[in-house]
């Protein structure tokens, strides 16, 4: 079992590599804003998870600078995922603001719909292009 999900991986990775989105071009001013906007999230991932692939690939189509962190291969972030989300399970983005403290948000649709909300309707030229993420 464990060579066939090795063999999915890789063909999920080589897929994602092929069909690589473009990101929106802002001008610098507006990029510098919303970079510093999501500077506080952090998105917890394994490379080859299709759900994480998901969120990566929406990630780069709007050009949203956001860290991604390797729940897989990395101790550090395995053990910050377990101990502040409760549980391994990905994607996860981390959300801290002053207003609420550190939020863990888990399921790749509710982390698209919590991006889209918080940080793409406000841009004139980006609201009405995304599509709402339908789990298919």
């Amino acid at each position: 079992m464990s060579i066939v999900r090795w063999i999915l991986g890789r063909l999920i990775l080589l897929a994602d590599a092929l069909t690589r989105p473009r990101g929106v071009t802002r001008p610098t001013e507006k990029q510098t804003a919303l970079d510093q906007q999501t500077r506080h999230l952090a998105l917890y991932q394994f490379k080859a998870c299709p759900f994480c692939v998901k969120v990566r690939r929406f990630l780069k189509r709007h050009t949203l600078n956001i860290e991604t962190r390797d729940a897989k291969g990395d101790p550090q972030h395995r053990e910050a995922l377990l101990t502040g989300g409760g549980a391994i399970k990905v994607p996860c983005l981390r959300i801290e603001d002053d207003e609420h403290g550190t939020r863990w948000l888990y399921e790749s649709t509710e982390i698209i719909r919590y991006l889209e909300r918080q940080y793409l309707q406000a841009d004139p030229r980006i609201a009405g292009q995304t599509q709402p993420c339908t789990g298919k």
